[in-house]
């Protein structure tokens, strides 16, 4: 009768933390999702034999939650699977070596493990939705960008291009060394300078004409180094180089050879004095991959969003306009590659472009 009784009031224990679980489950979203597994663990703890003997733990991906210290010696566990792929694992452990799990114990660890299972595959398709519609946003937003980029570079052409012929007709009716040629001098260094950032506008929205041809960009790659030696001595900055041969793309090589430019000044700009920037050209079955490597500081999640906004900068006030990386993104975009950043695993930042390969 006695054991009756406490098999009732075990399959009772079950019952009342399968339901739990699965309001628990019901009720999460992505935001409560750590609490909802905390809940879920203590639940099954109450619904063993010997709850004060019973630790239980859910491993998943990198997160690892636990009522407390488990006994690896006397464990029951199953595993958590993701569309068909083991992801984690749900843990029972008895932390006295007197006791035993009963055979209804292991039958719960698996149902809901199954019902864990299911609840992180609907997490994660709702991250994958979220991150998606995050891309789908920044990419809507860059291509609003470009049109008003565009607007605002063909509206200010035409009258700096008079104010620079003007000033410089202007400028020849008067002595070289006058207050009017020096003034005249200044207008003429400004326009010039507006006219460079009109161009930029237009390199980002893609409106500059470009020169397709046929090429292997690994002399592109070096050339553009070559111009930066300057730059990367004074700073003391070693630039190690890993470039596969026949790296054959079609492509505007004056515009790539600008991309690479504004990449490894940028990290030049922020990489430490005898710093290490790397620069990684290779092909695979469909894409030529290009890197750049650098050890700056890196980037938040706020600033990563906007890197490639025009007019958005890290820098401090008057030393970078905001252009240089909208202007890599447009370039990119106008030879149908893609071109992505992200902090490496210890220092510094990686900017990583995949371009259609010709064969």
């Amino acid at each position: 009768m006695e054991t009756t009784e406490l098999k009732l009031r075990e399959r009772i224990k079950e019952l009342t933390c399968l339901y739990e679980v699965s309001s628990i489950i019901s009720n999460t979203d992505i935001d409560s999702l750590e609490t909802s597994l905390t809940a879920i663990l203590v639940s099954i703890k109450k619904a063993f034999q010997f709850p004060s003997a019973t630790e239980i733990s859910v491993v998943y991906k990198d997160v690892n939650y636990a009522t407390g210290v488990l006994n690896d010696q006397l464990t029951i566990s199953s595993k958590i699977q993701l569309f068909n792929q083991p992801k984690g694992e749900l843990t029972a452990s008895l932390t006295s070596n007197k006791s035993s799990f009963l055979k209804e114990e292991k039958q719960l660890i698996d149902s809901i493990a199954l019902k864990m299972s299911s609840l992180l595959e609907r997490i994660e398709i709702k991250e994958n939705e979220k991150s998606l519609r995050r891309q789908i946003e920044h990419t809507d937003r860059l291509n609003i960008l470009g049109e008003i980029t565009a607007g605002i570079a063909h509206e200010l052409n035409t009258p700096l291009t008079n104010i620079l012929g003007f000033s410089e007709l202007l400028q020849e009716n008067f002595p070289e060394k006058s207050d009017f040629h020096t003034d005249l001098d200044k207008i003429i260094k400004n326009a010039i300078y507006s006219r460079e950032v009109v161009k930029k506008l237009m390199f980002f929205s893609c409106k500059m004409p470009q020169e397709w041809q046929i090429a292997d960009i690994k002399p592109t790659l070096k050339s553009a180094i070559d111009l930066l030696k300057p730059s990367l001595r004074k700073k003391e900055i070693n630039c190690v180089l890993d470039i596969e041969d026949h790296l054959v793309l079609k492509a505007d090589v004056l515009q790539i050879t600008q991309v690479i430019f504004n990449l490894v000044m940028n990290a030049i700009y922020f990489t430490p004095v005898n710093g290490t920037i790397k620069i990684k050209a290779y092909k695979t079955k469909t894409n030529i991959i290009i890197k750049v490597i650098d050890e700056g500081i890196g980037f938040n999640k706020n600033t990563k969003t906007k890197l490639f906004e025009p007019f958005f900068s890290t820098k401090p006030v008057g030393e970078g306009s905001g252009l240089g990386l909208s202007v890599v993104h447009g370039i990119i975009a106008s030879h149908k590659g893609k071109i992505t950043a992200n902090n490496n695993p210890h220092q510094g930042a990686t900017f990583k472009i995949k371009l259609p390969a010709t064969f």
